[in-house]
C-alpha cells in the first residue's frame, strides 16, 4: 500500500511540474542549450578588432507562453564580463510585435522584425561576441521582456539603459537564456 501511495504521489507531483512548465514564459534557441557554448560562426566579425574571429551570424531564438496582455517584446543580449567587467551589450531590440514567437537565424543580424537600439559597438543590430583570448568563456545573457507598450511606442536608437528606463512600469514578465563564448 505504501509503495502504491508513493508511486501515485510521484506521478501526481510530476504531472503538476509538467503542467506548470507548459505555462512558463520561456526563451530558447535551437542553436545552443542554456549555458552552453556558442558556435564560432556567431562571434563578431569586425576588421578593426582582432578579437572578432567569427562570421557575425545571429542564432535563432524562440519563445513561448508570454503573458496574455503582452503588447510588445524587447530582447537584450549583454555580456557582463565584457570590457573587463564593465559589460558589453551585443543587442538591443524592441517594438517586437506581440504575434512574434522568435527570430530565425540572422534576422537579428539583419535588423528584421524589431526596432534597433544602440549596442556597445554602436550598431542597431546583432554584434556577435569578441572576447579577447585568455579572458575565459564570457556569459551572454539573453533577456526577453514582455511589455504592455504598443509595438511602435519607442523610438529607434535607445541604449540598453535608456530602454530599461522606458520599460519601468511597463514590463509584464521576462524570460532568460545564457550562452557562453571564449577564445
Amino acid at each position: 500500500m505504501k509503495t502504491s501511495l508513493r508511486c501515485f504521489s510521484a506521478l501526481l507531483l510530476c504531472g503538476c511540474f509538467a503542467a506548470q512548465a507548459e505555462g512558463l514564459f520561456m526563451l530558447q534557441s535551437p542553436a545552443f542549450a542554456d549555458n552552453a557554448m556558442l558556435d564560432k560562426q556567431y562571434a563578431g566579425n569586425a576588421k578593426n578588432n582582432p578579437n572578432c574571429t567569427g562570421q557575425n551570424l545571429s542564432p535563432p531564438v524562440v519563445w513561448s507562453n508570454p503573458p496574455a496582455t503582452t503588447q510588445s517584446f524587447a530582447l537584450i543580449v549583454h555580456d557582463p564580463e565584457g570590457a573587463k567587467g564593465l559589460g558589453v551589450t551585443h543587442l538591443v531590440a524592441y517594438n517586437i510585435p506581440p504575434s512574434a514567437t522568435g527570430f530565425t537565424a540572422n534576422q537579428l543580424r539583419d535588423g528584421k522584425g524589431f526596432t534597433g537600439g544602440k549596442n556597445t559597438p554602436g550598431s542597431l543590430a546583432w554584434h556577435g561576441p569578441c572576447p579577447p583570448p585568455g579572458s575565459g568563456a564570457h556569459h551572454y545573457t539573453w533577456t526577453l521582456i514582455a511589455t504592455d507598450l504598443r509595438a511602435d511606442a519607442l523610438p529607434a536608437g535607445l541604449t540598453r539603459e535608456e530602454l530599461f528606463a522606458k520599460l519601468k512600469g511597463h514590463a509584464l514578465a521576462a524570460a532568460g537564456l545564457i550562452s557562453r563564448f571564449g577564445q
